[in-house]
């Protein structure tokens, strides 16, 4: 949900917060919700088992406590499962990081060769809570299972919502992300005199190689329909996801491992659907009331589930009001299946088919409930693979070549392929072109004289 749809991600600060920081806005964001971000549904259908079980975070020691709190009171799991939760979790970097942040961020760098599954059993936990509470976190978050996600990314997450007081607190962007994420955004460069080129497709970056055999890019061929033009610049960023970079990247750059590591990193699919309701879909306690389309009723948070083949989901009709609410309609179920594999070569309809019948098992109460719209989005590759011993292959941003160089959220950034991560990543390549301000200066002196020198040469050889 965090890459998808309206949502504005988790964690410390979501992404939406953080454009309005950075564009002078206030943040697009509503952070009323005060829940972990992990649930668990039922797959009874008994009326007594119609409650959704959430993880509350009410506790005021900050979101470890919190965590914890809500940890215990969920309903996933018995006391068994729960005790070694707790162990397992004591005995993490975890708890380092609460007084050493830096040494534990080290020691979780360390365990990016295991899987969250053979680390997490390691330490006592057991596979109930990887298959009921985990698994469901770990979709969420890479797409992927505790069996095939590094220890390295959700240590991470748990990490950081250790040493952050309000990382438990969930945002979520007002409508979309078109308005209120990116336009921000655009608005603000488009202020400082930045301009876009929409709709050109870049289909060549230009380089060449100076005396010294290093490598620095001469411009960025760029394309639309039949028309052709080149964009020239002191210093160019490739803000790209995987797929993206591989296709940008001139091959011959391939004989560098920085660049070749890249290749060694794939995506996973995913499949996103939304379906509309004619009724209150997450209105578990008034029947009447998920009726009518007077007032939006239901569950305001991103939800988990381990009981359904979308690992987390929403009702953006109540999460994202300001576009996706609609007078006289009801819900807006936004759910995001992971793994996506067995999903791709499936017609819609029959996946619009198989995820309403699971949204009417999680959800008894929605019987009688219509779909009156659907959507079905499928990415081949989305987020890149953060399987064990992934990591040192993700490339920094400070590049080989000169004047080039990358963000996006599969770069070198202490946090995981997300929105926040590309935020991240975003920041730290801006400093790499700060760093290098001398030395972009001097190679735009030294590409003016070479252009000078050459226009010179050619009306010397014109005259004569």
């Amino acid at each position: 949900m965090r890459r998808s749809g309206a949502s504005g991600g988790g964690g410390d600060r979501g992404a939406g917060e953080g454009a309005g920081e950075q564009t002078g806005t206030e943040p697009p964001v509503r952070g009323q919700m005060r829940r972990c971000g992990t649930g668990a549904g039922t797959r009874a259908a008994r009326a007594e088992a119609l409650e959704w079980r959430a993880l509350e975070c009410r506790s005021q020691g900050g979101a470890l406590t919190e965590g914890g709190t809500a940890a215990a009171r969920c309903a996933v799991g018995e006391p068994f499962d729960k005790a070694r939760n707790a162990v397992a979790l004591a005995l993490s970097p975890v708890v380092r990081a609460l007084v050493d942040p830096d040494r534990a961020m080290r020691n979780i760098r360390d365990l990016d060769n295991i899987s969250f599954s053979e680390w997490f059993m390691s330490k006592g936990g057991t596979r109930k809570s990887i298959q009921k509470m985990w698994d469901p976190v770990a979709y969420a978050l890479g797409f992927i299972d505790c069996d095939n996600i590094s220890a390295r990314c959700m240590l991470t997450i748990f990490a950081l919502f250790a040493t952050k007081t309000e990382a438990s607190l969930l945002r979520m962007l007002k409508g979309s992300p078109d308005v209120y994420l990116s336009g921000p955004i655009r608005k603000y460069i488009m202020d400082k005199g930045g301009r876009f080129h929409l709709r050109w497709g870049c289909r060549e970056v230009l380089y060449d190689r100076s005396a010294d055999g290093g490598i620095y890019v001469t411009g960025l061929a760029m394309s639309k329909a039949t028309q052709k033009k080149t964009i020239k610049a002191d210093a160019y960023v490739a803000a790209c996801d995987v797929p993206g970079i591989k296709r940008l990247l001139p091959q011959d750059w391939r004989e560098s491992q920085f660049f070749d590591n890249i290749y060694k990193l794939v995506g996973v699919p995913v499949v996103t659907v939304q379906l509309r309701y004619n009724g209150w879909v997450t209105e578990l306690r008034n029947l009447e009331r998920a009726r009518q389309s007077r007032q939006a009723v239901g569950l305001d948070n991103l939800l988990y589930t381990p009981d359904a083949d979308f690992s987390c989901f929403a009702d953006l009709a109540l999460t994202s009001p300001e576009d996706y609410y609609l007078q006289g309609q009801g819900s807006l179920l936004q759910c995001v299946l992971t793994p996506g594999d067995p999903y791709m070569p499936l017609p819609n309809d029959e996946i619009i088919k198989r995820v309403s019948e699971q949204v009417l098992v999680l959800f008894p109460s929605s019987q009688g409930l219509e779909v009156t719209w659907s959507s079905v989005v499928k990415i081949g590759q989305s987020l890149y693979r953060e399987g064990p011993g992934k990591d040192p292959f993700r490339p920094d941003q400070k590049t080989p070549v000169k004047n080039f160089f990358l963000a996006g959220s599969y770069t070198k950034q202490d946090y995981i392929d997300s929105m926040e991560g590309a935020t991240l990543s975003g920041r730290q390549a801006s400093a790499y072109i700060c760093d290098a301000g001398e030395e972009l200066v001097a190679l735009r002196k030294a590409l003016a004289a070479a252009e000078l020198k050459e226009a010179t040469t050619s009306d010397e050889l014109s005259l004569v």
